[in-house]
């Protein structure tokens, strides 16, 4: 079977779960399977009340998940927040030739389809979560595998955002402003620390109003906070940045420019997915453009 296929055209339905179940795990296979909506990189299927089955679909190596299977269990047991851990190993087999885990389930609405409303609580929810996240990791601990260093280094990729996207009524210089506000401030000068890489709003989980759980930890690095400090805009409602920043107190005047433009780039980022997925094209996610808008605009009104 060609890569392609492997990536394309290998259809993951809750018989292939079962099947793999039975194969690996059959201790596991009589507990209740049912498809999660959505997901791209992976594919999640319920298993019981608990857990989840993350089948490895576009993904085009298995490093994410690896990464999650090695880290995730230490980091847990120090996060105010629940995130997913990895409970049992899932192999290639001449069934499914990617990996596959089972993982503890998070409870909870995924932001991009929910919301928050207790503003002050998930800003604090969000800086205990990410001051306890954001400890020196290990020498061993992986580097971004993107370049994820100082913002200066993703500017072709901001660029390319910035130019594709339809900014509507956005002001294509005011977006730039802060991006080359981001490019030119001092890089982080303190340890590798863990970072979740990824946090937008599919990545969180919300429950009575407030953040209620992080999942996919496939980006998790050691290196620059500011990757998710830029979550301050992207997550929270308006008011939520200045008080996120008043709790999580580490970051300097540097690491919030850094952070901001980051913003930017991720806000411009699900502008481009919800156009993607309102012209139909693979990989789109047309409810993100709303998303991606009201988080640009926060980033453009500052703290």
């Amino acid at each position: 079977m060609s890569e392609t296929e492997t990536e394309t055209e290998i259809e993951i339905s809750e018989h292939l779960v079962r099947e793999l179940l039975r194969d690996q795990h059959p201790d596991l296979a009589a507990l209740p399977v049912r498809e999660v909506v959505g997901g791209w990189g992976n594919q999640m299927w319920r298993l019981g009340d608990e857990l989840v089955v993350r089948m490895q679909r576009m993904d085009t190596t298995a490093d994410p998940q690896l990464k999650e299977r090695r880290w995730l269990p230490a980091l847990a047991s120090r996060l105010p927040l629940p995130i997913p851990t990895p409970v049992r190993d899932g192999a290639p087999s001449e069934r499914f030739p990617k990996i596959w885990t089972v993982m503890t389930w998070v409870e909870g609405t995924p932001l991009e389809h929910g919301s928050i409303t207790r503003v002050d609580h998930a800003a604090d929810t969000l800086a205990a979560f990410l001051g306890a996240l954001h400890v020196a990791a290990p020498a061993e601990a992986p580097d971004a595998l993107d370049g994820r260093g100082h913002p200066k280094e993703s500017t072709a990729g901001f660029e390319y955002f910035l130019e594709a996207v339809d900014l509507g009524r956005f002001s294509g210089g005011d977006i730039q402003a802060v991006w080359d506000e981001a490019a030119a401030a001092p890089g982080w000068e303190g340890p590798r620390v863990w970072v979740h890489g990824d946090l937008h709003p599919a990545n969180v989980v919300v429950a009575d109003g407030t953040l209620a759980g992080v999942i996919d930890f496939g980006d998790v690095f050691a290196g620059d906070p500011a990757w998710d400090l830029a979550a301050a805009w992207v997550l929270l409602p308006a008011g939520g940045a200045s008080r996120f920043f008043d709790r999580y107190a580490r970051a300097d005047e540097a690491a919030v420019r850094r952070a901001r433009g980051l913003a930017a780039m991720k806000s411009l980022f699900l502008m481009l997915m919800g156009q993607n997925g309102e012209r139909g094209l693979p990989g789109g996610k047309p409810h993100w453009g709303p998303a991606g808008r009201a988080a640009l605009d926060r980033v453009l009104k500052g703290l």
